[in-house]
């Protein structure tokens, strides 16, 4: 073993072990200690005070937290008039449900968003802590409103209008950003939704490109896909939906055979592989070695709330598990069909020998 790793052994045992200790130990002079630390430290292998190791599974999630509200009738919608409903109540965001998927899969996942100092900013930490993830690295704005985000679902749990109340957002920065990078240095990968302003988004996307940290993209909607800057080199998996798809390629998808096409000129752009995710018609994807076409597998659709993050989140779960592209696809669809059974935006039943079960059923 060498110095460096014998250092990293001692530290693990003990993460309050002093330069001097470290010394006696690996035969050296406390100097040299140090020097090996700075170096650890530089390159994030450990972090903090009282040397916090890395966690080499852990996955930063970037983007939005909010309290999501369903509004649920029991009738088809009539526009322009009062419609009776059973509003329910949720953790929400795009990135935060992925990291709470990516944490019910056994991943050590920690979110990097902001909330309101307010109730519902309260109750999104206290939940989302409460299933695994880590919330230090939240800022919490005093003066902002913590986001929301509102949806009207019919008798068939379809989406008829979404309303979002995401100026929190806005007040993200660059350089709060800056501040925080010595902690996303830690991660093995990167999440990134586009719910913060695009200047963020490009400054990070450069960034995990030049220190060669893994990233992974949702555009969320078809107006904020519009947020990425053209290249996305070291992107390793962006997974829009069809219209997100279009607005990124610059054309329209009709057919299968059109998200091919798609998926060349997103990948032009410097994307690594792609998924496009097509509803009720499954997921097509595409990379340099692989690119097909999946079925959905068939499920009773209860609520469609969250089934595109369950998709996206089990997708990455595979990819950082070293499985091809075909099979992460399958576990994104696995993952889907899971959540949409449940009214609630992430499934319980989510854990990998389930995804795995339910690939191998429609096998």
């Amino acid at each position: 073993m060498d110095k460096e790793n014998q250092i990293l052994h001692y530290i693990k045992m003990n993460p309050f072990i002093s330069q001097q200790e470290l010394s006696n130990k690996v035969g050296l002079s406390r100097p040299a200690v140090a020097n090996y630390i700075a170096n650890l430290t530089k390159r994030g292998q450990i972090k903090g005070r009282g040397y916090i190791l890395r966690e080499k599974s852990a996955i930063v999630c970037i983007g939005g937290a909010n309290a999501d509200r369903k509004a649920r009738t029991n009738q088809k919608v009539v526009l322009y008039s009062s419609n009776p409903v059973n509003i329910t109540e949720a953790c929400g965001g795009v990135a935060r449900n992925f990291a709470e998927n990516l944490s019910q899969l056994g991943l050590s996942t920690s979110l990097m968003t902001c909330v309101g100092d307010d109730k519902e900013g309260q109750w999104i930490l206290k939940e989302t802590k409460s299933q695994g993830v880590d919330v230090s690295q939240v800022w919490v704005l005093p003066t902002e409103r913590t986001g929301t985000f509102t949806t009207l679902l019919d008798i068939t749990g379809e989406s008829i209008v979404s309303m979002a109340d995401m100026n929190i957002y806005e007040k993200l920065t660059i350089s709060m950003f800056e501040e925080k990078w010595s902690y996303i240095t830690t991660a093995t990968a990167v999440f990134l939704d586009t719910n913060i302003p695009e200047e963020c988004i490009s400054y990070i996307i450069k960034r995990c490109s030049d220190e060669k940290i893994p990233i992974y993209i949702d555009p969320v909607s078809s107006v904020k896909a519009g947020k990425l800057p053209i290249r996305l080199d070291g992107v390793e998996l962006l997974v829009p939906n069809r219209k997100e798809a279009e607005i990124l390629a610059d054309t329209v998808i009709d057919s299968i055979q059109d998200c091919q096409s798609a998926c060349e000129k997103i990948r032009q752009r410097g994307v690594q592989n792609v998924i496009i995710t097509l509803g009720d018609q499954g997921a097509y994807y595409f990379s340099s070695e692989e690119s097909g076409h999946l079925p959905p597998f068939k499920t009773d659709v209860v609520d469609v709330t969250g089934s595109g993050e369950a998709f996206a989140s089990c997708a990455i779960y595979g990819i950082m598990n070293g499985e091809s592209l075909v099979s992460a696809c399958k576990l994104g669809l696995a993952g889907a069909a899971l959540t949409l059974q449940t009214e609630k935006s992430i499934s319980s039943f989510l854990k990998p020998e389930k995804l795995h079960e339910i690939v191998k059923e429609f096998s």
